[in-house]
């Protein structure tokens, strides 16, 4: 059987970096189509994406993830080169070590060994892979699933290979991701010299009390899942950098990470209606990265937690914490969809890192889910 750990380095040595797949789809469908696999390559624009499947009948089992890592930052400030996978005191360092090609490599070698075991097993297996997602997330998942659902082929359930471990791999499972609503706001004034103020309009003074009250309020109570709807400013900017210069504009950035209790809609009218009131001259642009989806129960969940406890021989947690992922995009088709992977301490830093342990038990954990479901 392949090893996980030499797996995972073979992907971490390759520099694919947002939206450069780096040739890791073609290693994957090579490696897959031993395993039976039908794979198809899917290309939007600048992302290259992989659909494979194994027969065709129902029900479907879907590991999804992506090969794009984040760029390495100084490569000077790394222990050891980000792009050559390195063992250090039972640990895998590498850029995507953690995020996400260890869980890339898991799923690999979980399939394998379950095929192997199971040559005629029930339902498809199926492996949905960007290069798309630390990226803009335009051509990636989204436009896969989209070509998915133009020809009715349904997913029922989907494992992501998020890091979504805390402590020790399986201690945390995704269950649902908040929604993620952006605005970009443009407070319009009239730009002067600050000695003559009643020949212009401050935007920042004109705006301050609408974003005061927009910070404060209280959008919604949250559920046994989520919690409360979290409104935050993120970029804010207005003036020529002079001292004696009345800004022109106002530019302010904000986010909303919201629960199934609103939608985006709801949201976007409340603050249209609070800049409304306060009589702001504004433009308002507005981007929906994704709703919130939640799978509270269900074959998956069972599955996914009893393969935590034989492997672990401990329960984990359900939580919906954390930022979103392209779970986003598969759950509103009707999958069950969580996210199973790594701990994420190391996600996104300079020597990002996982325990080769838990490699090997991640690809243990998959493997048993795929027998709870299609054994």
């Amino acid at each position: 059987m392949t090893d996980v750990i030499e797996l995972a380095k073979a992907l971490i040595n390759r520099r694919s970096v947002t939206p450069d797949d780096a040739g890791c789809q073609q290693m994957m469908q090579d490696w897959l189509q031993e395993l039976g696999f039908s794979n198809e390559t899917l290309v939007f624009e600048d992302t290259t994406n992989l659909w494979a499947r194994r027969n065709q009948q129902g029900p479907l089992f879907c590991f999804a993830g992506h090969t794009d890592v984040v760029p390495s930052g100084p490569e000077a400030a790394w222990k050891t080169p980000p792009f050559t996978a390195t063992e250090v005191d039972g640990y895998l360092h590498g850029r995507g070590a953690a995020d996400m090609k260890g869980s890339l490599a898991a799923m690999l070698v979980a399939t394998q060994r379950f095929v192997k075991d199971y040559p005629d097993h029930k339902g498809s297996i199926a492996f949905l892979i960007t290069s798309d997602e630390e990226g803009p997330f335009i051509n990636g998942t989204t436009r896969v699933v989209d070509t998915l659902e133009a020809r009715n082929e349904k997913i029922d359930w989907c494992i992501v290979g998020e890091p979504s471990s805390t402590q020790r791999v399986g201690d945390v499972v995704k269950n649902g991701r908040r929604g993620s609503l952006t605005g970009d706001l443009t407070v319009k004034g009239v730009q002067g010299h600050v000695a003559y103020p009643h020949l212009a309009s401050n935007p920042v003074h004109e705006a301050a009390a609408a974003l005061a009250e927009l910070a404060d309020t209280h959008w919604d109570e949250g559920n046994a899942f989520f919690p409360p709807t979290s409104f935050q400013i993120s970029n804010i900017h207005a003036g020529t950098g002079a001292g004696n210069v009345i800004p022109g504009t106002l530019e302010v950035c904000f986010n909303f990470r919201f629960s199934t209790q609103v939608t985006d809609h709801m949201l976007i009218d409340r603050v249209e209606a609070i800049l409304n009131q306060h009589q702001l001259d504004y433009d308002i642009t507005w981007t929906h990265n994704g709703q919130p989806f939640l799978t509270d129960s269900g074959d998956l969940v069972d599955a996914v937690e009893k393969a935590i406890q034989s492997v672990s021989g401990q329960a984990t947690t359900l939580s919906t914490a954390g930022g979103t992922s392209d779970g986003r995009f598969i759950a509103p088709t009707g999958a069950q969809v969580v996210e199973l992977g790594p701990v994420n301490a190391t996600i996104h830093k300079v020597d990002e890192c996982v325990r080769m342990d838990d490699l090997i038990a991640l690809t243990d954990m998959y493997y048993h889910t795929l027998r709870e479901l299609l054994a």
